[in-house]
């Protein structure tokens, strides 16, 4: 009997930020990527360089990025709908991303090890060869930001709809493939005709180094939605103005914090001489639009411990 009531009150959880345009995009980056770290390790292991080598590793951690990457939009897909979880799967993509931070940081402190191995015992280096091949592999890399632009200039004119960060961040990977390419290369012309050939172990320091500066922003990113990070505080300072400006409402407890990659939740408990129904204090926060998910708990003051309360937040 109360079928009708019930449907209008319950709410959507799925906060995922699924593309099937920028996800089939990132397949064909992930190919693509895949093929030349392959030719790239093999060619920097044949022929020597260290640069092409950290290249190449770099391409390998961006590769496994793509993999969770999809992995997270197959998995967050399947159990969007599942009870198992609370606010949907909108931040298995996030995991994700904090997984991929701790890979990086893993391979880049190899490529660190193995740079200075290199810089102490000096192995010979065949520059033509791997010359040509970072080349190939910054070729690829055009080709990848070109395909993830494509859809980065899409999403650009639809800013309303939700921002899929794992795309943005598949496209900054593949602009720091890109780097560690030309420091490859920059390594290789300056070792065969300067004689600079410690410029090439070093430039895989370099490298290392894009790989752990990219680990420690993504783990920065990431940590705080894991970890139920409240909103910036202007924000939910503006959603207490908002509320406590109209009657007598004061906010007695708040919470505010990420349940996707572009959406809130919200939590929030009123007191109020004069009680309305939740969603009129709902349709207060309306323009509120990084707010998704608003559960509203009203409290009628009365009594000592209201007066008390309202001594207290003036």
């Amino acid at each position: 009997m109360h079928r009708h009531t019930l449907e209008t009150l319950q709410h959507s959880h799925d906060f995922t930020a699924i593309h099937e345009h920028g996800e089939r995009r990132t397949l064909q980056v992930l190919v693509l990527t895949a093929v030349t770290m392959v030719v790239e390790i093999t060619a920097g292991t044949a022929f020597g360089s260290m640069a092409l080598l950290a290249d190449g590793w770099h391409m390998g951690t961006h590769v496994a990025a793509f993999l969770i990457t999809l992995f997270a939009y197959h998995y967050a897909r399947k159990h969007a709908a599942s009870p198992l979880f609370t606010f949907g799967t909108g931040k298995v993509s996030v995991l994700g991303g904090f997984a991929s931070a701790v890979a990086l940081a893993v391979v880049a402190l190899l490529m660190l090890v193995e740079s200075v191995h290199r810089i102490l015992q000096p192995r010979p280096i065949s520059f033509n060869e791997a010359i040509g091949v970072a080349v190939l592999g910054l070729v690829i890399n055009i080709i990848c930001a070109l395909l993830l632009q494509d859809h980065h200039d899409h999403d650009h004119g639809h800013e309303h709809q939700h921002h899929d960060h794992n795309l943005q961040a598949a496209y900054m990977h593949v602009l720091a493939d890109a780097l560690t390419s030309v420091l490859a290369i920059v390594a290789l012309i300056a070792g065969k005709f300067l004689g600079w050939h410690q410029l090439d172990p070093v430039m895989g320091i370099v490298g290392a180094l894009v790989i752990t500066r990219w680990s420690y922003t993504l783990i920065q990113e990431t940590s705080p939605i894991l970890l139920d990070g409240s909103i910036a505080e202007d924000y939910q300072e503006a959603i207490r103005q908002r509320l406590e400006s109209a009657d007598d409402n004061r906010i007695a407890d708040i919470h505010v914090w990420r349940v996707g990659p572009a959406d809130y939740a919200a939590i929030i408990s009123l007191v109020t001489h004069n009680p309305r129904n939740p969603e009129h204090y709902k349709q207060m926060l309306a323009d509120f639009s990084k707010i998704s998910h608003i559960t509203m708990e009203i409290n009628q003051c009365t009594g000592e411990a209201c007066l008390a309360f309202a001594k207290k937040n003036p």
